[in-house]
């Protein structure tokens, strides 16, 4: 067992000092939600290019309990948040509220090894449907863990140790009757000196909190519905701009206070507003289900936007597409990978290759990273794809099976969490193990 533990160190450490010193900085780390600069990219060098014919090598694998939210790594250490179910059995079902006890957790890893370091855990009873666990990836900064918790349990803790820092419960701050549907899941961002989540209620639909101490700064914003968008920060019209999507609209505001640049109206179905919309140039790009997607084109001499199109594009669920080179490559609901022409908002081509058993299903979900000139591509299967893809069309260079899919949905069981990639590794969760495999060149 030491042997082997040991073999795992070297093979990390003979990753981490082959890499180039220009490597060797913070975009080695998957700091928050779809890494550290939000936009799916994954910078080091030194990655494969093709799959081992027997797999990648599998560094460790370590229990955890169940939850959707994907893991951060900062340095040494693997950040991931989970639930341990003590009374009452989860019943997936879209439109049922599920009763659960148990302990929400964010446990933190050695990334060499999968020991466990520390773990921050509090009692959390569940009224929401598909009561897996949490859905926010935990946010690394500055020392400090921030995490999100499924009924909105939000707390600060140090990295190093797991202490608290600072904890708060977004349904009691901010008067809510209950949690949204399918729990709290919008990722807490931070930029500067002030963490941003969405809260809900009345005026507080977004609020911008002190990310040392907790303290609200300000809120701003009503909706029936707060959604599950996470907010993200641009800079356009000459200023940094604060993007919130809640279920009636999407609204640029002043991040210093809250106050509203622009709306515009955007109704997704079910109240589903999920991914975060995304900048490229001078567009802003907004994808959703059932004809929500949106592109708007951003002003460049003041905070405004102009509607480019509605409607077209590509639909996905709560996996976030990219975009390269004015096009994007992403998953709709149903598992087709497409390639969508950004400004014309066209189909250029469409792939099965994410779908399960090769055709479309409802809910499919497929998370798509670039990596160079290559992408990683890892769907419900639990299977890791390594392609290339261009307005040219698409093409598979390998795949290799990762993860059992141990959620239930829809008649049948997946993966539903976005991988961490860092270290020249790959860091993915199902309900109950998270493996780091090796995927240096």
């Amino acid at each position: 067992m030491k042997l082997k533990m040991l073999t795992r160190y070297i093979v990390l450490f003979c990753c981490l000092v082959s890499m180039p010193l220009a490597s060797m900085s913070s975009a080695d780390d998957w700091s928050q939600w779809l890494g550290n600069d939000g936009n799916s990219e994954w910078n080091e060098s030194g990655i494969l290019t093709s799959f081992p014919e027997n797999g990648p090598n599998v560094l460790w694998r370590a229990d955890i309990a169940s939850g959707y939210a994907g893991p951060a790594v900062v340095g040494n250490h693997v950040f991931v948040a989970d639930y341990v179910i003590e009374e009452g059995e989860n019943r997936p079902d879209p439109s049922t509220r599920t009763q659960l006890k148990g302990i929400e957790r964010i446990v933190c890893l050695d990334a060499a090894s999968g020991e466990m370091l520390w773990k921050y855990e509090h009692p959390c009873e569940y009224a929401i449907s598909y009561a897996y666990g949490p859905r926010a990836t935990p946010t690394v900064n500055d020392g400090h863990v921030y995490g999100l918790g499924a009924e909105g349990h939000l707390c600060c803790l140090n990295a190093e140790t797991g202490d608290v820092v600072w904890s708060k419960e977004l349904k009691d701050e901010y008067n809510l009757t209950e949690a949204p549907i399918w729990g709290f899941a919008a990722h807490p961002m931070i930029a500067g000196d002030t963490l941003y989540t969405i809260a809900g209620g009345e005026g507080s639909v977004v609020v911008a909190l002190d990310k040392k101490t907790g303290e609200q700064k300000w809120s701003a914003l009503s909706a029936e519905n707060q959604g599950y968008c996470p907010p993200v920060m641009i800079n356009a019209g000459g200023v940094d701009q604060l993007i919130v999507w809640h279920p009636e609209s999407v609204n640029g505001l002043n991040p210093e206070n809250g106050e509203v640049y622009w709306s515009v109206e955007l109704e997704p179905a079910y109240a589903m507003s999920i991914i975060a919309p995304q900048q490229y140039e001078d567009f802003l790009l907004v994808t959703g289900l059932q004809g929500s997607s949106l592109l708007l084109r951003l002003h460049d001499d003041e905070p405004a936007v102009t509607e480019v199109w509605r409607g077209k594009g590509i639909h996905p669920d709560h996996n976030p597409p990219v975009i390269v080179d004015g096009y994007i490559y992403g998953v709709d609901v149903n598992g087709r990978l497409r390639c969508i022409d950004l400004e014309r908002g066209e189909r250029v081509w469409e792939s099965m290759a994410t779908c399960p058993d090769g055709r479309p299903q409802s809910s499919t979900t497929g998370f798509v990273v670039k990596n160079g000139d290559q992408y990683f591509l890892a769907n419900e299967l639990g299977e890791l794809i390594l392609a290339k893809m261009s307005p040219d069309g698409f093409e598979e260079v390998g795949r290799t099976k990762v993860l059992e899919p141990t959620s239930f949905t829809f008649g049948r069981d997946v993966v539903w969490s976005h991988p961490a990639f860092a270290n020249k590794c790959v860091y993915w969760r199902n309900d109950k193990e998270i493996v780091c495999i090796s995927l240096a060149e």
